[in-house]
């Protein structure tokens, strides 16, 4: 079984440096990828209240024999909850349908800046934390603004941030704030969209050099810029190859490569974009 390193959160708690992904299974389809990604040596789960799937993701939990203990199960609040007891509620609904007496990390799913209720929800996600109903409190898709102003009013800075990341988007200055602020990056669509990233020439070409697959070249990439990925993958030959990437390192040459491109975000943009 691969031996997954992992980052320590500012909270003291850990966070595998790959994960699985399971956006946009349904109920079935995550619980057989939960159930064998746990067997094959996965500890990091991702799902949502909008994924529709954590009934799946907590029977595949429960199915595979692994020790709750070990399994990082992340769940996100819909914008549609923001607000404070809207989230408490909201948590009580995932908690009930992963079917877990506590959820390991809680994300605030988009900032939905226009409505302006993130930081009530992150004074209910803090009560939780504090609680011990949730292991670690974090984010997704918040801007350095929106993070800013978390620690202003409430205080308390989140542990990890997942934000689109990929080598089209890599996210340089929110990294760089992030690291200065103890929050621990994670990446959303790490393999970018539509296959196009496996397909470039650049990767391919570092993948035939060091004989591994393109999309393990992009994970590697996001392991050494000491990002978190989630992968999604309901095949577990790739299952098996998205997490196989700690046995070879590129050098700063093939990063750049890699890395080498103009910049394009193929997600919302968190300071316009709303989900509920």
């Amino acid at each position: 079984m691969i031996s997954i390193p992992a980052y320590t959160l500012n909270d003291g708690t850990a966070l595998p440096a790959v994960g699985l992904g399971t956006w946009p299974m349904d109920d079935t389809q995550a619980e057989q990828a939960v159930h064998q990604a746990l067997q094959a040596g996965y500890r990091l789960l991702d799902t949502a209240v909008n994924y529709g799937n954590e009934s799946g993701v907590g029977r595949g939990v429960a199915r595979s024999g692994v020790p709750r203990e070990e399994v990082v199960v992340t769940t996100k609040l819909p914008g549609r909850h923001h607000g404070y007891e809207e989230t408490l509620a909201s948590f009580e609904e995932s908690r009930r349908r992963l079917g877990v007496e506590y959820v390991d990390l809680y994300l605030i799913h988009w900032p939905n800046p226009r409505v302006d209720r993130y930081v009530d929800s992150w004074k209910a996600m803090v009560k939780l934390r504090e609680e011990g109903l949730v292991r670690s409190i974090g984010v997704s898709n918040f801007t350095e603004e929106h993070l800013t102003r978390l620690e202003k009013e409430t205080g308390v800075l989140p542990s990890v941030n997942q934000v689109e990341l990929h080598p089209l988007f890599p996210q340089e200055e929110l990294r760089t704030f992030h690291a200065a602020k103890g929050i621990v990056t994670e990446s959303w669509s790490p393999l970018g969209r539509d296959g196009r990233l496996q397909r470039d020439p650049a990767v391919t070409g570092v993948a035939e050099t060091l004989g591994v697959t393109p999309a393990q070249v992009i994970l590697r990439w996001h392991v050494q810029l000491g990002a978190a990925a989630v992968p999604k993958s309901a095949d577990a030959r790739r299952r098996h190859e998205n997490l196989d990437v700690f046995g070879f390192r590129l050098s700063d040459a093939q990063m750049a490569a890699v890395s080498g491109r103009p910049h394009e975000r193929l997600g919302g943009d968190p300071d316009h974009h709303e989900e509920f």
